[in-house]
């Protein structure tokens, strides 16, 4: 009996934090990530058995959460839609690898010497690249500054989430909200933006 009042009590609070979610709460974004991260984690990394594939195939669990928020229905649980998103990710993960010649023929040369590709960008391209980061910076800077920040130190610093928490002072769950929010800030302008 204290297990269904248990279940319906974490039913009811993730409910609450949805909706605080939808209405653009940092915090509700942030305790909803501290609830699940860890057990999304572990059920992806049993699946795809590598640490940064299961980290990454996490983020991007919530991200879609976070995107679809307001299409979240309260008939099911918070938990139970986010892990079906989550496995659903990693289903597609896995059937691109399946698909890749890349992936399958890793490791795979019969004893050749792997060929050596010269990937270095020509004088156009650097052009081209220079115009684009040029252009995205412009485009981060349209961010609010709160947002901006954590862009500039994820993307263009390459930080990860633990060194701009500690840089920032601000909890892991709080930094990784916050960026997700910033993407879809992002996405939405250059949605929109004819000149990328």
């Amino acid at each position: 009996m204290v297990n269904e009042n248990s279940s319906k009590d974490s039913v009811s609070r993730d409910l609450l934090l949805v909706d605080r979610a939808v209405q653009g709460d940092q915090k509700a974004f942030a305790a909803l990530m501290s609830l699940y991260e860890d057990s999304l984690y572990h059920m992806l990394l049993k699946k795809v058995n590598d640490p940064v594939i299961a980290e990454d195939l996490t983020i991007e669990a919530f991200s879609k959460a976070f995107q679809n928020l307001a299409r979240f229905s309260p008939d099911f649980a918070f938990s139970t839609w986010l892990f079906k998103i989550a496995t659903n990710n990693c289903i597609d993960y896995l059937r691109k690898q399946k698909n890749d010649p890349c992936a399958r023929d890793k490791g795979q040369n019969n004893g050749q010497q792997p060929e050596i590709v010269d990937h270095a960008f020509g004088p156009e391209e650097n052009f081209i690249r220079d115009q684009r980061q040029r252009l995205l910076r412009e485009i981060v800077d349209k961010l609010n500054p709160r947002y901006r920040k954590l862009i500039m130190l994820r993307y263009f610093e390459e930080l990860s989430y633990e060194e701009i928490s500690v840089r920032l002072k601000l909890p892991l769950g709080t930094v990784k909200a916050g960026i997700f929010r910033a993407k879809d800030l992002l996405y939405l302008i250059l949605r929109n933006s004819k000149d990328i």
